[in-house]
């Protein structure tokens, strides 16, 4: 039996800003790169660069959704994405 697909995707919080409610970061899966901004008022979540954006955007949302009140500037969380970067 073939193990499913798995990519760790590491993300750096830089910025938790509740004034402005915008949470600002890094994210990393596989050889790529993101810088993220989510307006989690607005539900608004900004990935870049777009190269790639496709295969990260929900599933950091989801783990967005899931720790914001986790979440602190200058920690570092991993989820799995089930797929291979």
């Amino acid at each position: 039996m073939r193990s499913k697909p798995e990519t760790i995707a590491n993300v750096n919080v830089i910025e938790y800003c509740f004034s402005k409610k915008q949470i600002k970061g890094v994210v990393e899966a596989g050889e790529f790169k993101w810088d993220f901004t989510w307006s989690f008022n607005q539900g608004l979540l900004l990935v870049n660069p777009p190269l790639g954006r496709a295969l990260i955007e929900d599933a950091l949302l989801r783990f967005l959704l899931k720790k914001d009140y986790e979440l602190e500037a200058g920690n570092q969380y991993k989820f799995t994405i089930s797929a291979k970067f």
